[in-house]
């Protein structure tokens, strides 16, 4: 028997078709078929398969907080070795995905999370959508150094060694927290360009707390898990980034805001990184600097 893949899917109700032509997909991969939970973020849930586990929670918890929960419910429904978590709005276009997924975790004993390749119906991949800096293409697979939310899979003796995502940070950010604990941990963390998650194209500033959060969220990182030297200059490059990309005057402030609420506001617990996990992102071309 391979490995048997879990599947966590976040929904906050508004999505009911979509949710469905997800599910489809995930009902139509090859070898074993993986338990999914569905987990309703303070809403009802609509009508779903019988053999997806509903679950409905009084209020939202946030992206962490709802994949953390999903990922419980897997452990104490048993027998999963590891956790995709997808978004709700997203569609497996191939029907190779998870055996191809059990096979990467099958091969390497040491990958702690496989990143997907987020494409909309064209084929076409965002750019911030590439774990990577520089000009690289979303067609070539590598090692890298973290990973996209609406895509990926986890194994889950990565989860028991380092501990889930940080509930705390509710949106943004909260892979980035993540993978600097895989990575210092030992795991590895690979993208696959071959791992296709088909997803609408978007723009992150469609959330309300978007700037807010995202810089609340990268202020927090640094602090948590940086050493001390290198917060500072992590801070200062995505600060510089930020304002490259001049955001709307109300973006700006809501920004701002949430940065000094980043620096002020407390985030345990601090486990700064081994400088040989700094070495090993920064021979993978992204120091944690920027």
């Amino acid at each position: 028997m391979g490995l048997r893949l879990g599947v966590v899917v976040l929904t906050m109700g508004d999505r009911p078709r979509e949710l469905g032509a997800l599910l489809d997909s995930v009902a139509a991969q090859e070898g074993e078929a993986a338990r999914v939970v569905v987990i309703g973020q303070g809403v009802r849930l609509p009508p779903l398969p019988d053999w997806v586990d509903a679950v409905e929670l009084p209020e939202n918890l946030g992206i962490p907080g709802g994949r953390n929960l999903g990922a419980r419910r897997l452990r104490e429904l048993g027998g999963v070795d590891v956790v995709v978590n997808l978004d709700d709005d997203g569609l497996l276009p191939r029907t190779d995905t998870f055996r191809l997924v059990r096979e990467a975790f099958e091969r390497e004993r040491l990958l702690g999370v496989v990143g997907f390749r987020v494409a909309d119906g064209t084929g076409h991949t965002q750019r911030r959508h590439v774990p990577r800096p520089g000009s690289s293409g979303a067609l070539r697979s590598g090692e890298v150094t973290t990973f996209l939310g609406g895509g990926h899979a986890i194994r889950m003796s990565a989860i028991d060694r380092v501990g889930g995502f940080p509930s705390r940070f509710f949106y943004a950010h909260e892979e980035t927290d993540f993978a600097w604990r895989v990575l210092d941990a030992g795991w590895s963390i690979r993208y696959r360009a071959d791992l296709l998650l088909q997803h609408p194209r978007t723009k992150p500033a469609r959330h309300a707390a978007y700037y807010r959060l995202t810089a609340r969220n990268r202020v927090w990182p640094a602090k948590r898990r940086l050493p001390a030297v290198l917060v500072p200059p992590h801070l200062a490059s995505w600060s510089v980034y930020t304002l490259s990309r001049r955001p709307p005057a109300a973006g700006l402030r809501a920004w701002y805001s949430g940065f000094l609420e980043g620096v002020r506001t407390p985030c345990p617990p601090r486990r700064p990184m081994r400088w040989a996990t700094v070495w090993r992102m920064t021979r993978l071309g992204r120091p944690p600097v920027f």
